[in-house]
C-alpha cells in the first residue's frame, strides 16, 4: 500500500483539538441531580436571551457523548476541551458530592481516552451555581474560597486529567455579567464588577495553589480573552489610545497573574472605584501557571477620544465580518500572539478558542452542510498561527471553537460556530460540515496552510 507523505507545517507535538462548554452543550439541565446555575436563571428570565432560548436541552451531549467522541475520533483530534458543570458535581454549590454527576464526567473522560483523545478540562465556564450567586456571587470574597474547595475535589475526583484550566474568560464573567448586564447574572454595577474581577482571579490563584500543594502530575493554567487593539492611524495619540485600550481586557487580568499590579491607568479613569485587595492576595493570584490559554476571534481598531474616561473609542474598519458582526482579522491574531509572547516570555501558549459563526444551512437532502466561509476563515487564522510559531512564539496547540453548534449565550441558538451541525429541529441530529472534513485534513497533515 502506498504511504502518503504528510505536510509538516506544524510541530509534530502540536496539540489539535476542539472545544465546548457545559451549559452550551450538555442539556439534561434537570437530570442527574444537577441544580440551577446563574445561566439557567438568566436564560429563563424573559428578554435576556434571544427567542427565549435556554440550555435545558442544548446539544444533549449528556446523553450523546459517545456519538460526539466518535466524531472527534474521526477528526483525528488529539484533545477535547470541555468544562465541568459545578452544579452537576456539587448541587446547590457545595457540600455533598453528586455521584451521578461525577460518573457522567468519568464516563466522558474514559470514552475520550479510549479514543486517544486527551481531556482538557475547564473548571469554570461561567455557570456559577445559583445558590452561590444568591450569597453574593463573584462580588463576594467567599465565592473564591468556595471555588478552591470545588477545585480541590475535582482534582481528586478526576486524576486522569493532566491539563486543567481554572477559569474561562474571567473578563466575560466580571464585565459582561456584573458591569454590562448582557451575561448572567445580568447586573450593571462598576464596583461590583471590579470586585468580581479580583475574586475571580483570587479563585484562580487559590485553585493553582491547591494543585501545587497536592503535587498532582499535570499542568494547570487559565484561559483569557485578551484584546490588543491596533491604532487606527500612525498618529502618536492613536498609538497611545490603542495601548490604553488593552488595560481592561488584557492587563487587568494578565498582569496580576504575571505578578504585576492592576493597571493603575484604568483605575484612575474611574475615581471612587477600588479593587478589594487584601494582604497576600496578589501573591496568590501570581501562583505559577504552566500555560496560558488564549481565546481570540477578532482585533479592533481604536482612536483617541478625550471625551471618554479611558480616552479612546473604537474606530470603523473595512474587514468582512462573521455572523456575530466580528471583523475577520487573522493578521490581528499574529500581532496578538507576538504581543502576548513578549509579555509572558517563555510561557507556553495554547489557542483555546478560535472559530467563526456563519449562517449555516443544510443541503436540500439534509445530509451535508457546506460552509466555505468558515473554511476560508480557518485557513487564514491557522496561517497566522504558523507565522507566529516561525517568529518564535511558544504556541503549543489549537482548539477550534466549536466542535458542534450550541447555545451561544444571550444569542441562544441563532449563531452557529460548530464544525458539526446540530439539527435542533430533528432531535439534535449531528451532521459534519465541510469544515469538519477540512479540519480533519489539517490535523492529519493532508491540507496545506499557505502563508500570506
Amino acid at each position: 500500500m502506498e504511504c502518503h507523505d504528510r505536510i509538516k507545517q506544524f510541530p509534530s507535538e502540536f496539540l489539535w483539538g476542539t472545544a465546548t462548554a457545559s451549559y452550551q452543550v450538555e442539556g439534561a439541565a434537570n437530570e442527574g441531580g444537577r441544580t440551577p446555575s446563574i445561566w439557567d436563571t438568566f436564560s429563563h428570565t424573559t428578554g435576556k436571551v434571544a427567542h427565549g432560548h435556554t440550555g435545558d436541552i442544548a446539544c444533549d451531549q449528556y446523553h450523546r457523548y459517545k456519538e460526539d467522541v466518535r466524531l472527534m475520533s474521526g477528526l483525528g483530534a488529539g484533545a477535547y476541551r470541555f468544562s465541568l458543570s459545578w452544579s452537576r458535581i456539587f448541587p446547590n454549590g457545595g457540600g455533598k458530592i453528586n455521584e451521578e454527576g461525577v460518573q457522567y464526567y468519568r464516563s466522558l473522560i474514559a470514552e475520550l481516552q479510549a479514543g486517544g483523545i486527551e481531556p482538557v478540562v475547564t473548571l469554570y465556564h461561567w455557570d456559577l451555581p445559583q445558590e452561590l450567586e444568591d450569597e453574593g456571587g463573584w462580588v463576594s470574597r467567599s465565592t473564591a474560597e468556595r471555588f478552591r474547595e470545588y477545585a480541590q475535589h475535582c482534582f481528586r475526583l478526576f486524576p486522569e486529567v493532566r491539563k486543567w484550566i481554572t477559569l474561562n474568560e474571567p473578563f466575560c464573567s466580571a464585565i459582561l455579567g456584573y458591569l454590562r448586564g448582557v451575561h448572567a447574572p445580568g447586573l450593571r454595577d462598576h464596583q461590583k464588577a471590579l470586585n468580581a474581577v479580583h475574586h475571580l482571579l483570587l479563585a484562580h490563584g487559590l485553585a493553582v495553589r491547591e494543585y501545587r500543594r497536592n503535587g498532582y502530575d499535570g499542568e494547570i493554567g487559565i484561559t483569557l480573552n485578551m484584546q490588543t487593539p491596533r491604532p487606527a492611524t500612525g498618529r502618536q495619540e492613536d498609538e497611545e489610545a490603542a495601548d490604553r485600550a488593552a488595560d481592561l481586557p488584557t492587563r487587568m487580568f494578565l498582569d496580576p497573574i504575571l505578578g504585576k499590579n492592576y493597571p493603575q491607568r484604568y483605575l484612575d479613569a474611574y475615581p471612587g472605584h477600588t479593587m478589594p485587595v487584601h494582604d497576600g492576595d496578589m501573591r496568590i493570584i501570581a501562583e505559577k501557571i504552566d500555560f496560558l490559554g488564549v481565546n481570540f476571534y477578532w482585533e479592533y481598531a481604536v482612536m483617541q477620544d478625550e471625551s471618554r474616561p479611558e480616552k479612546f473609542r473604537i474606530a470603523d474598519q473595512y474587514q468582512k465580518t462573521t455572523a456575530m458582526g466580528w471583523p475577520i482579522t487573522p493578521d490581528g491574531l499574529y500581532r496578538h500572539l507576538l504581543w502576548i509572547s513578549r509579555r509572558t516570555g517563555e510561557l507556553p501558549l495554547y489557542i483555546t478558542e478560535n472559530g467563526a459563526a456563519f449562517d449555516d444551512r443544510l443541503s436540500e437532502d439534509g445530509l451535508r452542510c457546506h460552509d466555505p466561509r468558515r473554511i476560508e476563515y480557518l485557513r487564514s487564522y491557522l496561517a497566522a498561527c504558523r507565522r507566529a510559531i516561525e517568529a518564535g512564539v511558544q504556541l503549543k496547540g489549537y482548539f477550534l471553537w466549536s466542535f458542534i453548534d450550541n447555545f451561544e449565550w444571550a444569542y441562544g441558538y441563532e449563531k452557529r460556530f460548530g464544525i458539526v451541525y446540530c439539527d435542533y429541529a430533528d432531535r439534535q441530529r449531528r451532521i459534519p460540515k465541510d469544515s469538519y472534513y477540512f479540519y480533519r485534513d489539517v490535523i492529519n497533515g493532508m491540507e496545506r496552510i499557505q502563508l500570506s
